[in-house]
């Protein structure tokens, strides 16, 4: 468990770097609540970035980004809502979710995932 701990843990940093590579300024990693995680937290232009980084070491299983369900889409829009509020942002903030799905060693960036 603590091995595939450190692993994700690299790829989201991987992820953060490639992102800050692109003008994102990262406000917080791994932000967990009741609802759910959200992986990273980022700052792009005017929208307030909440991010899904997934890893998988082979397509065997089918591409990361396809992991994403409808489930876990619902509990990051929630946990999205309860930062939201803890940090003190009107509800209409500019938000959007993205994902990032590590295949191998070939990262892909989806803005916008989903709604």
């Amino acid at each position: 468990m603590e091995k595939s701990r450190e692993k994700g843990a690299a790829y989201e940093k991987w992820a953060a770097e490639f992102l800050e590579e692109k003008g994102y300024r990262i406000l917080q990693r791994n932000f967990y609540s009741k609802y759910g995680e959200i992986d990273l937290i980022a700052r792009d232009g005017a929208y307030l970035v909440f991010l899904e980084v997934k890893y998988r070491a082979s397509g065997q299983g089918g591409h990361p980004l396809e992991a994403v369900d409808a489930k876990k889409q619902r509990r990051m829009k929630r946990t999205a809502r309860y930062y939201l509020w803890k940090s003190g942002l009107p509800e209409e903030t500019a938000c959007r979710f993205d994902v990032i799905g590590i295949l191998a060693e070939e990262l892909t960036h989806v803005e916008h995932a989903f709604e």
